[in-house]
């Protein structure tokens, strides 16, 4: 099954769940904020995808973090935050079951999907 990780409210959200219903794929949505997220699968993402890729630098809740944390960041420090702080994790995260992708583009979800 595929599941799209996200928050409801993100816009780049809204529009992969958009192209999702319109090309009628099923998908469970996880929503960080109502659900929030669990450290064993943030570990995993961390593993596949790097903690880099996965952080959101230019949201709101990285940069309300001392700047102290922002540059002692590692990967065990990330998977905290995430924990800690859903929406830190970079949206949306798809999970085919096969492999996970980060971010929306009609391209990007054309070559996933076929």
């Amino acid at each position: 099954m595929t599941t799209l990780y996200g928050i409801r409210s993100c816009d780049t959200v809204r529009r992969a769940r958009a192209w999702l219903d319109g090309h009628g794929i099923e998908y469970a949505f996880h929503d960080y904020k109502q659900a929030g997220l669990d450290e064993a699968l943030a570990r995993t993402w961390v593993a596949e995808l790097g903690w880099e890729a996965l952080i959101n630098h230019r949201g709101t809740t990285w940069r309300k973090l001392p700047e102290v944390v922002r540059e002692g960041i590692d990967a065990e420090s990330a998977v905290r935050l995430m924990v800690e702080n859903p929406s830190i994790v970079r949206r949306p995260l798809l999970d085919t079951g096969d492999a996970r992708h980060l971010g929306f583009s009609d391209s990007q979800y054309r070559g996933i999907f076929g």
